[in-house]
């Protein structure tokens, strides 16, 4: 069997250093809030080119502080609406009601499964004050017109970074710059007005041997507070500011982030090395694939394509021992938890919902494994 993702193969070269970064920690008896995780934050931020990194408990996390943390200054109020795709996973909504902010779903592009900024203006209101922008299975959303509608209407960026480590803008924008804080980077957004979640989940392009997480943002004041707010919202110990939460990456994650992190680019190379193959050699009419410009706006944290009957095609290639994943078989919209959404349409969401089947990907798959994937799906 083809495993969709072998995370032993992936991790197994680090096996000695890890052990080795383990008795380090061990040894200097520091679990929390220490050198490992002050070494990853300032690695992450010159990796991502932003002046501040703050490590969280996971990516779920860093997306709720972001939208606490700018409650917090006074930019976001309770009951705030935030434009957010509606064909995302489940969390970036749930992080928007965990702050008791208002999601409001837009429909995302059939070709990219990202939001289509051309839908954005119609859903604003007076009480619109953010666009979470998801970078979904890995590729950039269209974050030039998306900033574009965020300076016209006053509305802060947040972006869902959870998939895409790593991604970069098309050369042909600015050669150098990695998207995270994109509307800070390129846009004209204001530097308070853009902050990005990221999570460090096992199956992540970057990722550690639990949970973990991070924010990375250029926004001083926004960065001093939430860095208190991970630690109950005491930035010095007893005095709280905040009320805050326990959410820190603590400092085995951070060790074993350390050690990854140098070979994060190279990993996403034979990521994209694999999705330009199955993107020119397969050839099968039943089967849609995703777009890609081939610049390094994708990551192919997943590589997700669509068929009209999607089980039959999930169960062929499970006889053929090779193993599939679905992100995700069920629209936020139509879940049990959001019954006040139920009765809403999305067409486009629900066609990519219930197409979609993510095919093997990761920097460990062999030639010979992507020959046979490749040989297999041309047959179906």
């Amino acid at each position: 069997m083809i495993p969709f993702l072998d995370l032993k193969k992936i991790n197994k070269p680090y096996e000695t250093a890890f052990q080795e970064k383990l008795k380090l920690v061990l040894e200097n008896g520091w679990y929390i809030l220490g050198k490992e995780l002050e070494t990853f934050e300032k690695a992450f931020a010159e990796y991502c080119q932003s002046k501040y990194c703050i490590g969280v408990g996971n990516g779920f996390d860093a997306l709720v502080l972001i939208f606490k943390g700018y409650i917090e200054l006074g930019k976001l109020k309770k009951g705030d609406e935030v434009i957010v795709p509606a064909n995302t996973y489940i969390a970036s909504i749930l992080a928007i009601l965990q702050a008791d902010l208002v999601p409001v779903l837009v429909e995302p592009r059939l070709e990219t499964y990202n939001i289509n900024p051309e839908l954005i203006p119609e859903k604003i209101t007076s009480k619109t004050k953010a666009i979470l922008a998801v970078h979904l299975y890995g590729q950039l959303a269209e974050m030039d017109k998306i900033s574009e509608i965020a300076n016209n209407n006053n509305l802060l960026i947040i972006e869902d970074a959870a998939q895409s480590h790593g991604a970069k803008i098309n050369k042909s924008q600015n050669k150098n710059s990695k998207f995270q804080n994109y509307g800070v980077t390129l846009s004209g957004v204001e530097e308070s007005q853009s902050a990005s979640a990221f999570s460090f989940y096992p199956g992540k392009n970057l990722g550690c041997l639990g949970d973990g997480g991070a924010i990375t943002t250029n926004d001083e004041q926004l960065a001093k507070v939430l860095f208190s707010l991970r630690n109950y919202g005491s930035e010095k110990k007893y005095h709280n500011e905040y009320i805050g939460v326990n959410s820190r990456l603590d400092e085995l994650q951070a060790g074993f982030l350390n050690l990854k992190l140098p070979n994060l680019d190279s990993d996403n190379e034979k990521r994209r090395a694999v999705a330009k193959r199955y993107l020119s050699e397969i050839k099968n009419s039943k089967i849609v694939l995703p777009f890609w410009d081939f610049s390094n706006n994708h990551v192919f944290h997943l590589f997700v394509v669509r068929a009209e009957n999607r089980e039959k095609l999930q169960e062929y290639l499970a006889q053929n021992n090779i193993q599939t994943v679905i992100h995700y078989p069920i629209p936020p919209h139509q879940q049990k938890a959001f019954s006040q959404w139920n009765n809403l349409s999305f067409p486009i969401t629900e066609k990519i919902h219930n197409e979609v089947l993510s095919l093997p990907m990761s920097p460990v798959l062999t030639g010979s494994e992507v020959d046979y994937i490749i040989e297999i799906l041309n047959q179906y």
